[in-house]
Formats: C-alpha cells, structure tokens, sequence
C-alpha cells in the first residue's frame, strides 16, 4: 500500500480537488492508519451547513434531493451529497446507489456525490458519517446534504449530525405517523409532505398540524410544513427559503453545544468500543461454556 502524504491530501481538499475528497473519503471509511491525525488536523469550519434529509421508506427522499440540488447549485452554491444506502450482506458495500438516480450532476463542477452503506448501523447512518462530513467540511462546499436510508424509527441519529434536519412523509403515511415513535417526529426541523399531488394531500398536512401543536407546545417557533412534487420539482424553492430562513436562527450556543455533545458522545461510544470484536466475544463464551458454565452478568464485568 502507498504511504499516504496526509498534509499534501488536506491542501488538495481544501482546493476542492474531488479525486481527492473522494480518497479522503475512501481513507477515513477504511480507518487506514493515519486518518485520525488527518481528522485532527481540520481547520474550524463554520461556513458549511449541513441539511439532513431523513423519513419512512419509499418517501422520494432521493428524488427530493435530486431536486434540492438543482435549487442550491443553481443559486451558485457548491453541494457534497452523502447518500447513505442499506449495506449489501455480503461485502458491506452500498446496494442501492442513489448516484443513478442522480446522474444529471455527475459532471457538475458544483456538485460532489457520494454513496455510503450503514454498514450494520441501526440509526440510518454510516459509522463514519461524522468524520466523513468533517472532512468535507474541509473542502469548499457551501452545504452538505447527507440522505439517510430510510429505516423509520430508529434514525434519529441524523438530529445530531445536521444543522437543520428534513423528516419526508407522504399523504399515504397517516397510519404511519399515528405509530411512528415520538423520537423521529421531534427531531424535525421542518417536515416535508412530498407527492403532495395525491388525493387527500391537504388533509394529511391539516392533521400533520394538528398531532404537530401539542408535541411542540414547549417549542418558541412553528415547526414549517412544506409540500412538494420533487418528481415535477414543485415546492423545492420554498423548501431551501424554510431550510436557509432556519439556519440563520441556529447561530445560538445552546444549540451548537448540543450538536457537538451528540458528534462527541457518538465518537467517544465507537472509540471506547474499538477493541471489543464480537468473534473473540464468541470464543471466549464457548470457552466458558466448555469448562465452567456461563453467566453472562459475571462475564461482561469480567472484560
């Protein structure tokens, strides 16, 4: 393996070269010995914002993106996409590959996209995903737009990784919202009602409103409810007016403290757990097993 110039590969992501984000990237998610001091040598970024675009299965959450990229690139600005796709069971690789359905951009100077698999991750991320959003941070962009897969419930995950996070239903999904957990309804900054086209379209946003005024009684503001048909790009301007208007009131430190204590919390988990490998778990409890029983209360205080 080629030793890697780890300064020289800053200074080519800092000048935006996308082969070379694209290796940086590459690097990190393969945690090739180095990455940590590259991860560590990033400068402060508070220029670049990043929007979550999460929600339930079969939303057009990569249609809608699709979209959302059109407005931002078409206003001058430069977009890093992280698509996060179901892993493939056999070699953890992403299977979806939202890129093709977003191949109109793949020669766009403005617009770098990127596919990642959860890897196993419950939460609709990869386990990289925040190291992997710094280090593009360290590039030019002006917002990164990281598209979860879509599990439902448990992707929660995504409040603390985004400065302003887009959960995406659709008419259909009333018996969905009546079960969804409250985790997933709470972390929206802006709820997105997408083929708006459909029958009963409006009365779904009137009784989205209505479940929205008890649960975010504590809140200071209205949480928007844009409609949209990303498919006929209709809506995707007032939806990036709700998402900028947003940003510019997240400016304040409780906030930003809160942000940072989830990417924190998130990193120390994976380092504390580092070293714990699930197949010498599996030995060591055979072992066990062998010889003098198992109790597992006794076993975990023993590691």
């Amino acid at each position: 393996m080629a030793i890697t110039n780890w300064s020289q590969l800053l200074v080519d992501i800092q000048q935006h070269s996308v082969k070379q984000i694209a290796r940086g990237i590459s690097l990190v998610e393969n945690e090739v010995p180095g990455y940590e001091q590259l991860l560590a040598s990033l400068p402060v970024n508070h220029h670049t914002k990043i929007i979550g675009i999460t929600g339930p299965p079969g939303a057009g959450k990569s249609t809608l993106v699709d979209a959302l990229i059109g407005v931002i690139a078409g206003a001058g600005n430069k977009v890093g996409v992280l698509c996060v796709d179901p892993s493939s069971p056999f070699n953890l690789g992403a299977i979806l590959g939202d890129r093709i359905r977003m191949s109109a951009w793949y020669n766009d100077p403005q617009v770098f996209i990127r596919s990642l698999a959860t890897r196993g991750s419950l939460g609709g991320l990869h386990p990289k995903i925040i190291e992997i959003t710094e280090l593009m941070k360290a590039a030019t962009f002006d917002y990164i737009i990281v598209e979860t897969v879509g599990v439902g419930q448990s992707e929660i995950e995504i409040a603390g990784l985004a400065d302003v996070t887009v959960v995406v239903l659709v008419p259909e999904a009333g018996d969905e919202v009546q079960t969804m957990k409250a985790g997933l309804m709470e972390i929206a900054d802006i709820f997105v009602v997408n083929k708006a086209d459909r029958p009963d379209a409006d009365q779904f946003v009137k009784n989205l409103r209505l479940m929205l005024a008890p649960a975010f009684r504590g809140h200071t503001r209205d949480v928007p409810v844009v409609k949209t048909v990303a498919s006929q790009k209709r809506g995707i301007g007032e939806l990036f007016e709700s998402i900028s208007h947003l940003l510019l009131q997240h400016h304040d430190d409780v906030r930003k403290a809160w942000l940072l204590t989830e990417r924190a919390y998130h990193l120390i988990q994976q380092k504390r757990m580092k070293d714990i490998r699930k197949d010498l778990l599996q030995q060591a409890i055979l072992q066990h097993l062998k010889h003098n029983g198992f109790n597992l209360y006794r076993f975990v205080e023993g590691l």
